[in-house]
């Protein structure tokens, strides 16, 4: 009735196939179950994560890699990060990050045309603070935070 274990091909799946199979399940519930704030800690790992990748890439000659990486890192920036943003809640601190973000995605794209590493270190250290600023604010901090902002508007 059910195929037989001897039947079952090892080769069928590689090892970093199921690995990253087990990475997608594993961020794509926790995307469901995460709040706002979670998602866009998530947004910033994600991204810091990818230009790291990318960096790995580009030193072992992995064109390819690099750019899927880098790609990567602009999508989560620009369709992520600087989509999230509410300007009308925000204020000039969400102006002030939508250029930040914009900025970020420019120097990316230009560390993916020349290759260059120095580029993709700037990105994340200009990342980085404000990824670690976001980690440290307590989730029901950040709630307030939001409600206070939607207040205003």
């Amino acid at each position: 009735m059910y195929p037989s274990a001897r039947g079952f091909s090892s080769s069928m799946y590689s090892t970093s196939n199921m690995s990253q199979m087990y990475r997608r399940i594993d961020v794509e519930t926790g995307v469901s179950g995460a709040s706002g704030h979670q998602l866009t800690l998530m947004l910033f790992n994600g991204a810091l994560d990818a230009i790291s990748q990318a960096k790995g890439a580009m030193q072992s000659g992995q064109i390819e890699a690099k750019c899927a990486a880098i790609t990567r890192a602009i999508r989560i920036v620009d369709e992520g990060l600087k989509a999230s943003l509410n300007p009308a809640a925000g204020g000039e601190l969400a102006g002030n990050l939508a250029n930040l973000y914009t900025y970020v995605a420019t120097r990316l794209m230009s560390a993916n045309l020349r290759n260059d590493a120095d580029l993709l270190e700037e990105c994340t250290q200009l990342l980085t603070p404000l990824r670690d600023a976001w980690a440290a604010i307590r989730p029901q901090e950040a709630v307030a935070v939001h409600a206070q902002m939607e207040l205003r508007a």
